[in-house]
């Protein structure tokens, strides 16, 4: 996603003097047209996320608008206290950008996955994540980022719109099909190998109402979802995160708030219970989040 990304952030930035990109010393073959487009508004923080975030805290407290991009762990584990005390604390308006959410980075290991990133960014006060679902789907979803005044923090994946789907206009709940007697709930790019998951079982189409989830925390649930909900009574809840502090457990407040009964089921990430790495589709087969396990 990060390539439909950097289109986006360069049309907003060549029309938004306010616009500053950061980049922890990575983007490259990715960011090139943004330095192109706006000189010297593209900074290379080095590898200094702690000190990018700082710096970007400061420059919108004076009313510009800080981009700051690094591969999802970096942008977020590293510079925890930083967003957390001289972001989120004092509302200001930075951008945080993760590329590779979840196992994005497969073989590379615990050190370069992001399962808990959604978990730490959602607790901070006035923290709001926002998770395209699909390569289409960045555009507008960076849009709406971009839009909101206040600490963002965008994570991207990877994974094209199926021919067969119209996009849905956007909103923090998307249903993607039209009926069935099973709600299923994904967060972002998860809903990927439950496209994946019909191509091998299409008549599963007309048994699922399919949602998608772009923004976390979520806020409430949806006209549609809860009907959906109340019609099925059957939710399975897909998401490539860990379970505590992810879609699952806030989705499960939100129906006990409202008197929802269903019966729920979660897959999610599982971090590394036989100790080993693979890439992405390996992690996702452990955590039973493949197209076949679904």
């Amino acid at each position: 996603m990060r390539k439909e990304f950097s289109k986006t952030i360069e049309k907003i930035a060549t029309k938004d003097k306010k616009v500053i990109f950061l980049t922890g010393d990575l983007g490259f073959m990715a960011l090139e047209n943004i330095r192109s487009a706006i000189g010297n508004r593209f900074i290379n923080a080095g590898v200094s996320e702690q000190n990018m975030i700082s710096v970007a805290a400061g420059l919108a407290s004076r009313g510009l608008i800080p981009v700051c991009y690094s591969i999802a762990p970096f942008a977020v584990f590293r510079p925890a206290e930083q967003i957390r005390l001289d972001v989120c604390l004092h509302n200001m308006n930075v951008k945080i950008v993760g590329n590779g959410g979840g196992y994005g980075y497969g073989i590379m290991g615990a050190t370069h996955h992001a399962i808990e990133d959604i978990a730490l960014l959602s607790s901070l006060q006035n923290m709001k994540c926002y998770i395209p679902f699909c390569n289409e789907d960045v555009e507008t979803v960076t849009k709406e980022m971009m839009k909101r005044k206040g600490p963002s923090y965008l994570r991207l994946g990877a994974g094209a719109k199926p021919s067969w789907l119209k996009m849905p206009e956007y909103s923090h709940t998307r249903k993607l099909t039209a009926s069935g007697t099973v709600t299923v709930v994904a967060l972002g790019p998860a809903i990927q190998n439950v496209f994946k998951s019909l191509e091998i079982a299409p008549k599963l189409k007309n048994s699922l109402e399919l949602f998608v989830i772009s923004e976390m925390p979520l806020p409430n649930l949806s006209t549609e979802l809860k009907k959906s909900l109340r019609k099925t009574g059957k939710l399975l809840v897909l998401e490539e995160h860990v379970s505590r502090g992810g879609l699952a457990e806030n989705l499960a407040l939100l129906l006990f708030k409202q008197n929802i009964p269903c019966r729920l089921i979660n897959l999610c990430a599982q971090g590394y219970p036989n100790g080993l790495y693979g890439d992405q589709a390996y992690h996702q087969k452990i955590s039973k989040l493949d197209p076949d396990s679904i």
